[in-house]
């Protein structure tokens, strides 16, 4: 019998059991081949909405359907053994009702073996919150900056950088806390805002665009990997630019073909005797 164990899939208490013990690192995924290579240094993959703008090339997230969420996160599952996978809901797909919400959630959870969801949202969806994770379903809010609100937020905006917005995000923040959500993202807010909010709350504080004092952090992976052009948040750090590797590539692969040094003998097979 083989000795070889499978490894052990972190879980939302683990994660729970994080706080004030060392920092998250949260990193987005979409597929398998992305998971495989992230997963060994991600505490927790999100399968996030931001794939409708980043891979399909959408304006905004609110065009993403709850089947693609499910087919994405699937694939993630498949990719990772070690990270909580956690995947987005979209919009349109929770804010009717608690029952709406419970049930797309436990579709998405039944369907594609993630471990969690994630929902935009405050004060107005503390019942649903609760609602779900009594009947099981753990959640990861998502408080500040909300991009499935782009409309009615004016844009892609900061957020909680004066007073009343400020007590407004905090308000969010201990209503998802009361709601039973083991942790929440605080995007795009003032650092003295997110500093406040990660010392007030009992749940990990997973920022973008927040503070470092938050109990993790979290990007989109396409953009520290420099594959989102030239225009990135300020808040972004360019660890590699494969976007030049890959441009690169790709001239040299179409000089070789259109020179016919691609393929070579190597590349080819040879007739049997």
């Amino acid at each position: 019998m083989s000795s070889h164990r499978p490894q052990h899939r972190l879980s939302v208490p683990d994660l729970q059991h994080r706080k004030g013990a060392g920092s998250l690192v949260v990193l987005t995924a979409y597929s398998t081949p992305m998971a495989r290579l992230l997963d060994p240094h991600a505490d927790l993959l999100l399968v996030g909405d931001s794939l409708g703008m980043v891979l399909y090339g959408m304006p905004s997230t609110l065009g993403v359907s709850l089947e693609m969420m499910i087919a994405h996160t699937l694939a993630v599952v498949r990719g990772s053994q070690r990270a909580c996978v956690v995947a987005d809901m979209p919009f349109a797909s929770y804010q009717e009702s608690p029952r709406q919400a419970f049930r797309n959630a436990a579709r998405l959870l039944a369907e594609s073996g993630a471990q969690a969801v994630k929902l935009e949202g405050g004060e107005e969806l503390e019942e649903t919150v609760d609602f779900l994770v009594r009947r099981g379903v753990p959640v990861l809010a998502h408080i500040g900056l909300m991009p499935q609100r782009v409309n009615t937020m004016g844009g892609f905006k900061a957020q909680g950088r004066d007073p009343e917005s400020a007590e407004r995000v905090r308000r969010d923040g201990l209503a998802m806390q009361r709601g039973g959500a083991f942790a929440v993202v605080i995007e795009g807010v003032g650092e003295p805002l997110a500093r406040r909010l990660s010392e007030e709350l009992a749940i990990p504080c997973i920022g973008i665009g927040a503070s470092p004092a938050c109990d993790g952090q979290v990007l989109v992976s396409e953009d520290l990997l420099g594959l989102s052009g030239e225009q990135v948040p300020r808040f972004v750090e360019r660890y590699a630019r494969l976007d030049r590797e890959i441009a690169e590539a790709a001239r040299r692969f179409a000089e070789d073909v259109r020179e016919r040094r691609f393929p070579e003998a190597r590349h080819c097979f040879a007739m049997r005797e």
